[in-house]
């Protein structure tokens, strides 16, 4: 599996889409803190154009390598190689190249304007892993997504539709059931329906650990209580780790009993 995953690693390096997305992470923290003094602004806008982007790019990416490498990965299914060593190679060399590009394109603007003598050097961190769990969860899901579709527009289609329910409508069915229910106490509610989306997850942790939580009014009361808490961010950081072992564990049993 090391073998795949190093040449899925290497490959996508040398792909132009992947210097483009570096350098959009690059030249998109140079310009926040060339315009913000304060990193935590900057950090702020970041989370918004993270939590939407990385889940998209993740997708796609994931999708479009599947597709495009589907010839080698015959090849590679005629030699005595474990299926399951193919398949969660490429995903790793997928995840991995994409959780880089996010790292070190965002990381080298931060560097260079001091962030490790800032207090916002936890916040900034905070960004980084929840943006590299969402690009190991989406990255994933797309392969599933991709190993159960043969076809290519259907398996764009349902990642753009997935991408779009994560980001979108699930928010917008939340706040409905919120504003239809709210005669009753809904503070469970609240947390279960948040940990079972890995975006508003990712996105209640950086606005808690960014003390703006009051924003949220009563809801960001509730999250304080839950998600501020030690146990709060453990459990937290615990349903992120499933949301991407599910989705890995899915693939390995997609990937051993498909008929390829």
């Amino acid at each position: 599996m090391l073998k795949i995953l190093k040449y899925s690693f290497y490959d996508l390096m040398r792909s132009r889409w992947s210097y483009v997305y570096f350098l959009f992470y690059l030249l998109l923290g140079t310009v926040l803190l060339f315009l913000n003094n304060d990193l935590s602004k900057a950090v702020i806008t970041l989370m918004n154009v993270i939590i939407i982007l990385v889940p998209l790019i993740g997708t796609i990416f994931g999708v479009m390598y599947y597709y495009s490498s589907r010839e080698f990965t015959e090849l590679l299914l005629a030699q005595p190689v474990k299926r399951s060593s193919i398949f969660l190679g490429q995903y790793f060399g997928v995840a991995l190249s994409l959780s880089m590009s996010l790292i070190i394109g965002l990381g080298l603007p931060f560097v260079f304007y001091g962030i490790f003598k800032s207090g916002a050097i936890w916040d900034f961190s905070l960004l980084l892993i929840t943006g590299t769990f969402l690009t190991l969860i989406f990255t994933a899901l797309a392969f599933i997504i991709a190993l159960a579709n043969e076809n290519k527009i259907k398996g764009f289609g349902y990642a753009i539709l997935l991408w779009l329910f994560m980001a979108v409508i699930y928010d917008g069915l939340f706040l409905m059931s919120l504003i239809y229910f709210e005669n009753y106490p809904l503070d469970k509610f609240s947390l279960i329906a948040t940990m079972l989306n890995p975006v508003d997850l990712s996105r209640v942790l950086i606005l808690l650990k960014l003390d703006i939580s009051a924003l949220l009014g009563y809801t960001g009361a509730v999250f304080q209580k839950f998600f501020g808490t030690n146990l709060g961010l453990v459990i937290s950081t615990v349903m992120l780790a499933l949301w991407v072992a599910i989705p890995i564990g899915i693939i390995y049993k997609m990937v051993k009993r498909k008929d390829f």
